[in-house]
């Protein structure tokens, strides 16, 4: 894609911003039918001026809700790790846009992060290792916390994913809380995924005793596989966990899979906002593995083998 020149940033008067914030709303409406046309103008109305960027983030957070919020604070990062502060000028507008939303994303998530000992960040892994033995890889924008109680390990999965891995040394199983979830685990080694209030577990090997907050209990073998939400567990399931469980060893796997459920996984590893404007594009039918520290690169070969185009902006990328 051409760069095409931005102007500098300036201060916007309340006119201005006011007028932006009118003509994002209009481009949010406008963008879910959108023609090559319209991508050609919406790009260049985006880096028309500072406001444009800026008024544009501010709407997508109307639009899209908590999962902006947490790009924004992945932008924020990515920003201050450049070298000597040295940011190229056609990043500016959208990084300052992000910036303004990281209060509000520390504010709605203040519980989780004062009660995490761990935490990720969108498109992080962290490795971890209990006082009992047992080893956990935290998966991307996760939190995590561990105590003993009464002299029994136990280990929170407050938000995200995560893969245990536990031996048969310890002499008091480990508890695994998740949500709605309790497990009690020994030489073992599976995952829990934990979000927007539902839990997901996923057996490799061993033995998994869980307990939902009905009271009702299972037991998961290896191979298995189950859903636990508020009304109790779902349908006891045998995925394939090679794709499943590829982000353990730092891929994603699909197969045969829609463009939209493609898009919403790499969604959770790329530090900015993915937009799908072609609703017939979404129901292609995806076969691929990819590295899921290159979400961009993933995005450019999915664009390549669906023959969309991709339009690559600072923490926006739009697909059509």
């Amino acid at each position: 894609m051409t760069d095409r020149p931005v102007p500098p940033p300036s201060p916007a008067g309340p006119d201005a911003r006011a007028r932006a914030m009118d003509e994002a709303l209009d481009w949010l409406v406008r963008l879910q039918c959108a023609s090559e046309a319209d991508t050609r103008d919406f790009e260049a109305w985006l880096s028309a001026a500072a406001e444009n960027a800026e008024a544009y983030v501010e709407a997508e957070a109307l639009w899209n809700g908590a999962a902006l919020r947490q790009a924004a604070v992945q932008v924020h990062q990515q920003q201050r790790k450049t070298v000597g502060g040295r940011l190229r000028r056609h990043w500016k507008p959208l990084a300052t846009a992000a910036l303004l939303l990281v209060g509000l994303f520390t504010a709605g998530n203040l519980p989780v992060r004062l009660q995490a000992d761990h935490l990720t960040v969108v498109g992080e892994r962290q490795r971890l290792q209990l006082d009992d033995g047992a080893k956990v890889l935290l998966n991307t924008n996760s939190a995590f916390a561990s105590e003993r109680r009464d002299g029994r390990p136990v280990a929170r999965l407050l938000q995200g994913e995560a893969y245990f891995q536990v031996t048969g040394d310890s002499p008091l199983p480990l508890e695994v809380q998740a949500g709605p979830l309790r497990a009690q685990v020994r030489d073992t080694d599976f995952a829990v995924r934990y979000l927007d209030g539902e839990a997901q577990v996923r057996v490799q090997r061993g033995d998994v005793d869980l307990q939902a907050a009905s009271n009702q209990r299972v037991r998961l073998s290896a191979g298995d596989s189950i859903s636990v939400g508020p009304q109790g567990f779902g349908q006891r399931l045998r995925p394939d966990m090679h794709k499943d469980l590829a982000w353990i060893e730092g891929r994603l796997v699909f197969e045969n899979c829609p463009l939209s459920q493609v898009l919403a996984e790499v969604r959770r590893y790329y530090p900015g906002w993915i937009i799908s404007r072609n609703a017939q594009l979404e129901q292609v039918s995806v076969t691929g593995n990819y590295r899921l520290d290159q979400p961009l690169e993933t995005l450019r070969a999915l664009a390549h083998i669906t023959s969309a185009t991709l339009h690559e902006y600072p923490a926006v990328v739009i697909l059509n």
